[in-house]
């Protein structure tokens, strides 16, 4: 299957973690950043075993992620 780039958030009450580059949602949590990830490794394997592989997006790997803040009025 290989690595994916998985997103992390951190909130008050735990951890919620999602990968990029697949279709669909999957979504992992828990009361710590390591149980999120495994969390979501156990989804995105179950997701894959699935609906199969063509689930990843075809656009290529995610070479790397960054986070920005951005100030948007509303």
């Amino acid at each position: 299957m290989g690595l994916l780039k998985v997103i992390v958030e951190k909130h008050e009450d735990g951890f919620v973690a999602y990968p990029l580059g697949l279709r669909g949602t999957v979504v992992g949590e828990g009361d710590s950043f390591e149980e999120a990830v495994a969390d979501v490794t156990s989804a995105i394997k179950f997701h894959i075993e699935t609906f199969g592989e063509e689930e990843f997006e075809t656009d290529g790997p995610i070479l790397d992620v960054f986070i920005a803040e951005a100030d948007v009025a509303v």
